[in-house]
């Protein structure tokens, strides 16, 4: 009994009275840190080589345009070299808005100038066109009324209105003006009424079974259903209408990008006048950017809805 109690009292060596004591942490084997060394390397070669082939192409097509640029100088002496440009526009950009007169102003205010037009011809086009293009597409005897007159007037060169704005307006600006609202209204009208031509039949079909009111049809049928057409007009029309009032500009003189264009070339100022040619093609692209980005915005908050 007594050897029973003292088996009992006295734990025994090695029992779990003992604290136990942690396993040490094992160093992943050499072959396993290798392979996981080999997983980065390749994931950051992979990284690189898809910023290399991002960046690449267009840095190879600005090399070639600069080298095309550079043959043409050296053949022909009046055409400045890609070095001399740059130094001219160095220098003209240190002072983009001066004025020395009503005709002598720096090319900011230019662009300023033909984007302030651009705005009031592009606006007006939109508010006349946008809505007239739903109506077109949505009545058949709207469409059979104006399809022929937009199919004979939309060919028409903008500039080819110039003339009946001087007419009518008997000034410069708002004849300019006229050319950017003429040449920015088709593509708004037509993408408009081809959108609401190919609205679902069956969505029309619910609506007049539910009786609803033209303007709900308006509101929860056809707009969210023809705002990617009319974005794609609105998309076509500024890139018109950019086009557009630099060679109106150029025929109705002032203050403006197309004017500055014209006065350099007639002051024999070549570099002047490609310094003009990538800012209207910069400020052009920043236009459809910012459109397309509107656009996005539109799309997914019509999706998220």
């Amino acid at each position: 009994m007594s050897a029973v109690l003292e088996s009992i009292a006295v734990p025994a060596q090695g029992s779990a009275a003992e604290p136990a004591k942690a396993a040490p942490l094992e160093r992943p084997p050499r072959s396993e840190r290798i392979a996981a060394k080999g997983v980065n390397l390749v994931s950051g070669s992979a990284r690189l080589r898809a910023a290399v082939l991002k960046f690449l192409p267009p840095l190879a097509g600005l090399a070639l345009l600069v080298l095309a640029w550079q043959i043409l100088a050296a053949k022909n002496s009046s055409f400045p070299t890609p070095l001399a440009t740059w130094d001219e526009a160095v220098h003209l950009f240190s002072d983009p808005f001066y004025r020395k007169g009503p005709n002598d102003q720096g090319i900011g205010w230019n662009v300023l100038a033909s984007l302030q037009r651009v705005a009031l011809g592009f606006g007006l086009a939109a508010a006349v066109g946008i809505p007239l293009g739903f109506v077109i597409g949505r009545f058949k005897f709207m469409y059979g009324m104006f399809g022929p007159i937009i199919s004979l007037l939309k060919p028409v060169s903008p500039l080819a209105w110039l003339p009946i704005g001087l007419l009518v307006f008997k000034a410069a600006n708002p004849a300019a003006i006229w050319s950017i609202f003429i040449c920015s209204i088709w593509p708004m009208i037509i993408n408009t009424a081809v959108g609401v031509q190919r609205v679902p039949q069956d969505y029309m079909n619910v609506a007049r079974v539910l009786s609803l009111s033209e303007w709900k049809i308006f509101t929860k049928i056809l707009l969210p259903s023809v705002l990617p057409y009319m974005l794609t007009g609105v998309r076509l029309a500024i890139g018109t209408a950019w086009l557009v009032i630099v060679a109106a500009e150029m025929l109705t003189g002032g203050v403006g990008i197309g004017f500055w264009v014209w006065d350099e070339w007639n002051n024999l100022n070549v570099p002047h006048i490609l310094i003009a040619i990538v800012v209207i093609g910069v400020v052009g692209l920043l236009l459809e950017l910012a459109l397309v980005s509107l656009a996005k915005a539109f799309t997914y908050e019509e999706t998220s809805v």
